[in-house]
């Protein structure tokens, strides 16, 4: 299993897919829907790690024990660019997966197909030959 950061949706992936995430990312052969979920959660964790930097960032140089000389507009003009792509690339992998969540059946749904089909119980008797009835008790 690799490593993971977490994101805001792990939650609702467990409780869509019926499992623990860990368990999800160690499925053997997941099913599309599972596959593109987890590359989309992936997506997600790094998108919402940069707006946690980005974030952290700004708080720091804005801190109030800083001096008021350090601040500078070009730094936190790029630092308002930056965290607007991160929140449009996570705005946009929510999207994305919201509308795959949506697609999946709910976890209860998920159960083996079982068909039964009709036993034949006759046999077949060679052309020429005539076929003798079973009867019960003989």
């Amino acid at each position: 299993m690799r490593p993971t950061k977490p994101s805001s949706q792990d939650e609702r992936l467990a409780e869509v897919f019926g499992a623990p995430l860990d368990q999800l990312l160690a499925t053997p052969g997941p099913t599309r829907h599972l596959r593109e979920a987890l590359e989309l959660r992936a997506f997600l964790a790094v998108a919402e790690d940069h707006v946690a930097w980005v974030r952290n960032r700004v708080h720091d140089r804005s801190s109030p024990d800083r001096p008021m000389d350090e601040l500078a507009e070009d730094d936190l003009r790029m630092d308002a660019r930056w965290m607007e792509a991160a929140l449009t690339a996570r705005r946009g992998y929510l999207t994305a997966l919201d509308k795959l969540l949506r697609a999946e059946p709910p976890a209860e749904e998920h159960r083996p197909v079982q068909f039964t089909q009709p036993v034949i119980s006759a046999r077949a008797v060679p052309a020429g030959e005539q076929a003798t009835p079973f009867v019960r008790g003989r």
